[in-house]
């Protein structure tokens, strides 16, 4: 073999292994046809990747949290209109309806102009490029990150905290960023941290620690918190799905006292008291019965 030939050669696979690692091209997003995408990175960037369905939960089916629908869907009301509008932290127990909320606002107000472009927690390094993506657009987009907790100090939490600062990499006009965490200041919080609470003139000043953490959540202009429902609030729901879930499969809706012990048995086992238990309890009832009647 030459030496040209062996040259050759050697280029080609350094090629072939540099087109492996390489992104694929990526179409410029088409936002008229697709209501939803989601962030990827990779080593040289990232891209947005649409989202072909969207899960098809309407604001009426989250039951039990009334007032945090309509807080926060009177914000993106404001935000589709052109006025100011705040970013959101949704926060509290899990199973709730946090991100569905979100989702759910989509399906309702996409015919507006909205959209949602979901990046996960370790992707928020990314924003000054994703917010680049958007300026200009038509469209009026929800950075959605979902069941975000930090340790202080990553880098995804500098760029969070930067991003709803308004420094340089605050989001355009057409963005705001809509956050859920189990936490309600997004990171731990130990014992430890009032140690260093101080009192001056009796007024009560947290300490360095703490002043720390909660700079973060202090950033959202609106705090949405959801908790577990008691038990009546918990029956009321399951009792809710039952009826909804008999009725779409054309059946009559019964509601016994058997089927309530059913349900609340059904949150011991599962330790929980939740929008998202009660789905299930009332998925699995129906479904069990709607099957014992045929045969």
């Amino acid at each position: 073999m030459s030496l040209d030939q062996d040259l050759q050669d050697r280029l080609r696979r350094v090629l072939t292994s540099l087109e492996m690692l390489l992104p694929k091209p990526v179409e410029r997003m088409d936002w008229a046809r697709c209501h939803a995408a989601n962030w990827r990175r990779h080593s040289f960037g990232g891209h947005l990747e649409p989202v072909s369905t969207v899960e098809g939960i309407q604001l009426s089916d989250l039951l039990g949290i009334e007032e945090q629908k309509r807080v926060v869907e009177q914000n993106t009301r404001q935000f589709l209109a052109g006025y100011p509008a705040n970013n959101v932290l949704l926060w509290g127990t899990r199973g709730t309806g946090k991100s569905s909320l979100v989702r759910a606002l989509l399906r309702a107000h996409a015919d507006e102009g909205l959209r949602i472009i979901q990046v996960d927690k370790d992707d928020l390094v990314s924003l000054p490029a994703i917010v680049d993506e958007l300026r200009g657009e038509r469209y009026r987009f929800i950075l959605f990150s979902d069941d975000v907790s930090f340790e202080v100090g990553e880098s995804s939490y500098k760029m969070l905290k930067s991003a709803l600062d308004g420094s340089v990499y605050a989001p355009p006009e057409n963005v705001v960023i809509y956050v859920t965490s189990n936490r309600r200041h997004l990171v731990p919080e130990f014992e430890t941290d009032n140690l260093g609470v101080m009192r001056v003139n009796n007024e009560i000043h947290q300490g360095e620690a703490l002043e720390e953490k909660i700079s973060l959540s202090g950033r959202f202009g609106l705090w949405v918190g959801f908790h577990a429902f008691s038990q009546d609030e918990y029956v009321a729901v399951a009792r809710q799905w039952v009826a909804r879930l008999t009725e779409k499969a054309g059946a009559t809706p019964e509601w016994t006292r058997e089927a309530e012990d059913a349900a609340v048995a059904w949150s011991h086992k599962k330790g929980d008291r939740s929008g998202r238990i009660a789905y299930q309890f009332a998925t699995h009832w129906v479904g069990e019965r709607l099957l014992r009647s045929r045969g």
